[in-house]
């Protein structure tokens, strides 16, 4: 997925799929995003607020930044008491060294880090952290695989590993992997698949086309016992330092 693709301002078309389809993130990553026990944190590209939500009882201060302004609102009714901005990474509405940590779920493949580098290397203090996370669908999985084969049949394109450019004046960037299961319902499935950038710039047709055979696949991959359908994913983390 090219960077800063206009794609990337398209979600506020799809924010009730988004909202609902996207999974949380788990505590181990959030856990390691906040190893440093930073005070005041910014969520940059917050969307609806789903990476925002497990911040927000655990940090002192928690401010919101996000382009799409049907996505501020989502984030501001589900969470009325944060602080949200319209921002990008490359324009960050906050004072020089303002922050301890700049997180980023989801989103640091839609910016120019030749841009956004320096704004986020600004905002932070000194010392401060830069941390990225992604919530990557495990191709290790055979469904998750029959998924990925029918989006690359529409054309679309799956998950895929994504190796993001930080650079200086970032120290170099430490990783961690976690694995988990997303137990959730056909209709979150349809929805999480209908939220993507690349399947909301589907022609209507194509798009509708997509979602009953999404349907199709997920109930087949239902948990009979559980009526649920085990999703599995890997977040992949990335942290690095500002001197």
């Amino acid at each position: 997925m090219p960077a800063h693709d206009p794609n990337g301002r398209r979600f506020g078309e799809a924010v009730a799929a988004y909202e609902r389809g996207r999974p949380e993130y788990p505590a181990a990553i959030v856990d390691w995003l906040l190893e440093f026990e930073p005070e005041r944190v910014v969520d940059l590209g917050a969307g609806t607020g789903k990476l925002t939500r497990a911040l927000v009882d655990r940090v002192g201060t928690v401010i919101a930044v996000e382009p799409d302004a049907a996505m501020r609102g989502a984030l501001s009714e589900r969470l009325p008491g944060t602080s949200v901005l319209a921002g990008t990474g490359e324009d960050i509405p906050l004072r020089d060294g303002y922050a301890d940590a700049v997180v980023v779920g989801q989103a640091w493949h839609w910016v120019d880090p030749r841009s956004a580098v320096p704004e986020v290397a600004r905002v932070l203090r000194s010392g401060g952290m830069l941390g990225l996370v992604w919530n990557d669908r495990d191709e290790a999985d055979p469904w998750v695989r029959e998924l990925s084969a029918l989006l690359l049949e529409f054309g679309t394109s799956p998950d895929a590993d994504y190796d993001p450019e930080v650079g200086p004046p970032f120290r170099e960037l430490e990783t961690t992997d976690v694995r988990w299961t997303h137990d959730v319902t056909v209709d979150v499935v349809v929805d999480m698949i209908m939220s993507r950038s690349y399947v909301i710039a589907l022609p209507e047709r194509r798009r509708s086309e997509l979602a009953d055979r999404v349907r199709g696949l997920a109930i087949e991959g239902t948990d009979p016992a559980a009526g649920l359908v085990p999703v599995r994913y890997v977040t992949r983390g990335y942290r690095a330092v500002r001197p």
